[in-house]
C-alpha cells in the first residue's frame, strides 16, 4: 500500500480509497484523481475498509504489472463484494475495447489520459450508472493537496507519452505521443509548492530531455535556469533521461546551482549496439560509456542511475558479455534489472528468431541475478566514496525509541536506492539536516548529525 502525507479536516458523508500501482507518473494521476473526486465533496481516506467506493489505478506496461493489476481488482472484489470499485490508469486505457469482459464485476472504467476529469465518473458510478470513458484530453495538472510522498518530497510530471518509440515499448501505445505542459505551467506548479514547503522536486517525464518538443521548444534548460534565479534552499531532482538525449549544457547548470541535483537517471537499457539497434534505440558500449565519463570528468560527485534489459531478441553470449563489461567499467552507482516482457502491438513482438531466454542453458533471469550480484558489489564501492563528507539530509521516517531517523541525500532517489541512517535523538520528520557519513550498511549510509 501506498503511503501518504496528509491532514483531514473535514468528515464528509462519502468516503473513497485509491490504490495505485505501478510507477511514480501512475502516484502523479492518483494525486490529481484525488483532488478531482474532492471538488465533489467526497472524503479520502486511507483504509479501504471504510471506503464507500474503490479507485484502483493500475498499470499496463509489461506482463508481470498486467497481472498485478487483475490480481489486485480480484483481491478488492474478495474483500469488499458490496463496494463502489473502478478500475482506471494504464490498464483500462490500453485494453478499452475489452475491457468490460475483463472485468465484468467492476462498477466503471476509466483511462489514464486525464485522471483529472475523473470526479464525472464517480458520480455515474454512484448514481447506478456503469461507464467507460477513455479520453484524450491535453495534459492539466490539479493543484494538489495531498500527496502520497514522505513529507517534504513532492513528483511533478511534466509531460505524458513518449515519441521515443523503442521497439519493445508499450509506453506509447498507452500513453500516446509526447504531450507537454507549458513551461510556464510547470515553472509557476513548482513555485506553489515550494510556498507550501515542499523541498525535493521531482521532474519526472518518459524522458525529461524531450519535454517541450512538440510544443516546439525543448523546455528542461529554459526550466532548471528560471528556477536557479529563485531564492531559498530546495532540491531538484531529475529522473528519466534517455541517453540519445542528453543535454550536456544540463552539467553546466548543476556546476552553477547545487539545487540542481548532480543526480542523472539515464536508462542505457543495454551496452550492445546490436541488440539497442533492435531496441530502436541509438546507443553503444562506446557512446553510454562515454557519456558516463563525461558527466563524471565535469562533475565528480555526480551520483548516476540506470536500467538494463535482459533478454531481448537478438541478445546471444556476447551481447550479454558487453553489458557484464560495460557495467563494470562504468561502476554506475545504481542500475535495476528487468527481463523482455513479449508485449502485443510493439515491433519487438514479431521480430524473427528466438527470444533470447536462454543463452548456453542460461535464462535472462539467472543471468539478471548475475549482474545483480556484480551491481551490488560497484553499488557499495561507490558508497564508500561519501564516508567522511558532510551532505544534507531528508528526514523521513522516526525509528521510535532508538535514536535513529531514516532520511536520504541527493545520492538517493525516493524507493528505488539506497537511505542514510541518522544517529540522532530529537529531529522530525520533514527536517532537512547536516550529517556527516561515517559508514555504509550494504546499500545505505550511516551518518551523525554535525553540531
Amino acid at each position: 500500500m501506498i503511503r501518504m502525507n496528509t491532514d483531514l479536516s473535514t468528515q464528509q458523508h462519502i468516503k473513497f480509497y485509491i490504490e495505485t500501482l505501478g510507477c511514480s507518473k501512475n502516484q502523479v494521476d492518483s494525486e490529481s484523481m484525488l483532488a478531482s473526486i474532492e471538488k465533489y465533496d467526497y472524503e479520502f481516506i486511507e483504509d479501504p475498509q471504510d471506503a464507500d467506493f474503490v479507485i484502483i489505478n493500475t498499470c499496463g506496461f509489461i506482463k508481470s504489472a498486467k497481472e498485478e493489476s487483475i490480481n489486485t481488482f480480484l483481491q478488492f472484489r474478495n474483500s469488499y463484494p458490496d463496494k463502489k470499485i473502478i478500475i482506471a490508469g494504464c490498464f483500462a486505457q490500453r485494453y478499452f475495447d475489452s475491457i468490460k469482459e475483463l472485468f465484468p464485476d467492476a462498477d466503471g472504467f476509466y483511462g489514464s489520459q486525464s485522471p483529472s476529469m475523473i470526479g464525472e465518473i464517480v458520480s455515474s458510478v454512484l448514481s447506478g450508472e456503469k461507464p467507460a470513458v477513455k479520453r484524450d484530453d491535453n495534459i492539466t495538472q490539479l493543484e494538489r493537496n495531498h500527496v502520497f510522498n514522505f513529507k517534504g518530497s513532492v513528483y511533478v510530471k511534466v509531460a505524458e507519452g513518449c515519441n521515443n518509440n523503442c521497439n519493445y515499448c508499450a509506453i506509447p501505445i498507452i500513453r500516446g505521443q509526447i504531450n507537454s505542459r507549458t513551461l510556464d505551467d510547470v515553472y509557476n506548479e513548482i513555485v506553489s509548492l515550494l510556498d507550501k514547503g515542499y523541498f525535493e522536486i521531482n521532474l519526472i517525464a518518459q524522458d525529461l530531455a524531450a519535454w517541450g518538443e512538440d510544443l516546439g521548444e525543448k523546455s528542461l534548460i529554459p526550466l532548471l535556469k528560471r528556477i536557479s534565479e529563485l531564492k531559498g534552499k530546495f532540491w531538484i531532482r531529475m529522473l528519466y533521461i534517455h541517453p540519445d538525449k542528453f543535454p550536456v549544457q544540463l552539467l553546466e547548470i548543476c556546476k552553477r546551482d547545487p539545487r540542481i541535483l548532480p543526480y542523472f537517471d539515464i536508462p542505457f537499457q543495454h551496452a550492445s549496439e546490436k541488440v539497442l539497434k533492435k531496441m530502436g534505440r541509438k546507443g553503444s558500449f562506446t557512446k553510454h560509456l562515454d557519456l558516463v565519463k563525461r558527466i563524471r570528468h565535469e562533475l565528480p560527485n555526480a551520483v548516476l542511475r540506470s536500467t538494463i534489459m535482459l533478454g531481448h531478441p537478438g541478445e546471444g553470449k556476447r551481447e550479454f558479455l558487453e553489458v557484464k563489461k560495460f557495467l563494470q567499467e562504468a561502476k554506475l552507482d545504481w542500475v535495476g534489472f528487468f527481463t523482455y516482457s513479449r508485449e502485443e502491438d510493439t515491433k519487438s513482438y514479431n521480430m524473427r528468431g528466438p527470444i533470447s531466454d536462454r543463452i548456453s542453458g542460461i535464462s535472462a533471469k539467472r543471468r539478471k541475478r548475475e549482474l545483480e550480484d556484480i551491481q551490488s558489489i560497484i553499488t557499495t564501492e561507490r558508497l564508500q566514496f561519501w564516508i567522511g563528507q558532510e551532505i544534507d539530509v531528508l528526514i523521513e521516517e522516526d525509528i521510535k525509541e532508538e535514536n535513529l531517523f531514516i532520511g536520504r541525500g541527493y545520492i538517493d532517489a525516493p524507493e528505488v536506492d539506497g537511505l542514510v541512517v541518522v544517529k540522532a535523538a530529537d529531529l522530525n520528520e520533514g527536517d532537512v539536516v547536516k550529517v556527516k557519513i561515517v559508514g555504509v550498511s550494504i546499500v545505505d549510509l550511516v551518518a551523525e548529525v554535525v553540531k
